[in-house]
């Protein structure tokens, strides 16, 4: 499918109003055109049969500066359907990330691929360069990835040990630990109860105690939990 095609698509489905929801709710984001998470969704299904290869060669070719903040979505959510060999989805996947520079593509993008499960130790091996990255991102989309399909029994002391590690100033990657450590609570209280009260662990104060706000804001965690854990917050938060 062509580029103007789906430009012509994207158009008929963009609403005003949602546009500047959006565009409050994503910061720094230039081009949107307000066009929600089903018709996009619905919109990369289609795209995954309908030759998606010379839509993405358009896309790679456009300015950036011409191009909607609902095209780069697009690609990403349509990545997470073809139906391709995990080998050859990777590659696309490797060369999307470098587009990836706010947070609601890059959760949508890692929501969608769903692939993972199928296949979970070659993707667990995957992200770990990601999770090493020094790019915000970059970071974020490992840490994203690991919440989403690696907290798990078999996983979960490693995934501490990983978010534990992450030191980065970003914000998007402070936020992204903090939520992924409050996942983790979610899912095995015990085990990160006892992240939180070992004494000095690696989180910087402020990824430390947002993630102490996030898991009291669960509607999951017990309230002695919730009690417990806001008398352990730091008092002193670092600067963003």
């Amino acid at each position: 499918m062509k580029r103007a095609e789906v430009r012509a698509l994207l158009e008929q489905q963009a609403e005003e109003n949602y546009k500047k929801f959006n565009d409050k709710l994503i910061p720094g984001v230039k081009n949107a055109i307000g066009v929600r998470m089903a018709p996009m969704k619905a919109l990369a299904k289609q795209l995954s049969g309908e030759g998606y290869d010379e839509y993405f060669r358009e896309l790679s070719n456009a300015p950036a500066e011409e191009i909607y903040y609902e095209e780069i979505l697009l690609q990403g959510l349509t990545i997470g359907c073809i139906r391709v060999s995990t080998e050859e989805r990777l590659k696309y996947i490797e060369a999307f990330i470098p587009k990836i520079d706010n947070w609601a593509v890059c959760d949508s993008f890692c929501a969608g691929l769903k692939f993972t499960k199928k296949e979970p130790e070659k993707i667990w091996s995957f992200i770990q360069l990601y999770l090493k990255n020094s790019q915000e991102f970059y970071i974020r989309f490992g840490v994203v990835m690991l919440m989403d399909y690696f907290i798990d029994e078999e996983h979960i002391e490693t995934d501490l040990i990983l978010l534990e590690q992450i030191d980065h100033e970003g914000y998007y990657v402070k936020m992204a630990v903090a939520w992924a450590i409050s996942v983790c609570f979610v899912k095995f209280p015990d085990m990160t109860r006892a992240f939180f009260v070992k004494g000095k662990n690696g989180l910087d104060d402020f990824t430390y105690n947002k993630a102490i706000q996030k898991i009291r804001e669960s509607y999951r965690v017990p309230k002695e939990d919730k009690e417990f854990l806001n008398q352990l917050k730091r008092k002193k938060t670092a600067r963003k």
